[in-house]
């Protein structure tokens, strides 16, 4: 009966060490890579395609196609129109792409009385590193 409580202890031992790790991500001081943020017409079909299933709530995606990789952030239905996103930072960190946005409210001129669903486009070249959304 020893012997068999002893292997439980073991495997649950075992199933503990080898469990997931937790990496660090740091950021790598200025670099920045090149990106564009896209007009709605520039987008690939598969972009468009995407904001539509996902617009009524908030999303964070990310889509490669060939040589470029789209950072897709929306920020959901919107009472009003007139709101726009702000980039705060997009940086390479040490092992992950950083992008950082806001959602900055209608000025009171443009407010409009049909909802909206703000969300950005940026394209820049693909890299494997995963993306941190902000």
């Amino acid at each position: 009966m020893n012997r068999i409580k002893t292997v439980f202890v073991l495997l649950f031992l075992l199933c503990l060490l080898s469990g997931c790790s937790i990496e660090k991500v740091r950021a790598q001081n200025g670099v920045k890579p090149e990106y564009t943020v896209m007009k709605e017409t520039d987008f690939p079909d598969k972009v468009k395609e995407l904001i539509a299933e996902n617009k009524e709530s908030e999303f964070q995606l990310t889509y490669q196609d060939g040589s470029w990789l789209y950072l897709i952030k929306g920020y959901g239905k919107q009472k009003t129109g007139g709101y726009s996103i702000q980039i705060e930072d997009l940086s390479l960190w040490e092992n992950a792409i950083h992008l950082q946005t806001v959602l900055l409210g209608p000025e009171e001129e443009d407010l409009k009385d049909d909802p909206s669903y703000p969300y950005l486009v940026v394209r820049m070249k693909y890299r494997e590193e995963p993306v941190i959304f902000e």
